[in-house]
């Protein structure tokens, strides 16, 4: 996936503003009235193009999700503003503490069963059948 400078700025701009020509004039080439849109559609066709574009915007999406740890960051600085609102304060400390396991669901259930244990072993062991 070599590409020149020219042709990551093509994709970089191409990502950025969705528009091919644009983006084919914007990253420093040189072409004709109405060749620009050509010549960037044949670009996208590329292959290393295509892999760079499709790279580069799973590591945009990447970079715009919080991951747990930044998630858990955000409810502990919150936790810790003293310049907060208390119940902002209390919730992020729940949260926390739900992430964490402090709160176990207590769940009952009832119903009929039956248990049949057979217990095999040679006489003497000091089981009574």
């Amino acid at each position: 996936m070599d590409l020149t400078e020219k042709q990551k700025r093509f994709c970089d701009y191409y990502i950025e503003t969705g528009n091919a020509a644009e983006s084919y004039t914007k990253a420093g080439y040189k072409a004709k009235p109405g060749a620009a849109r050509a010549n960037a559609s044949r670009m996208l066709t590329k292959a290393n193009i295509k892999e760079y574009i499709e790279k580069r915007n799973k590591e945009l999406a990447s970079a715009r999700i919080a991951d747990m740890t930044e998630v858990k960051e955000f409810w502990t600085s919150t936790l810790r503003d003293e310049e907060a609102d208390y119940k902002d304060r209390l919730k992020a400390s729940e949260y926390i503490a739900k992430t964490n396991g402090a709160f176990l669901d207590k769940v009952e259930q009832s119903g009929d069963m039956q248990l049949n244990i057979n217990i095999k072993g040679s006489k003497g062991n000091g089981y009574r059948y």
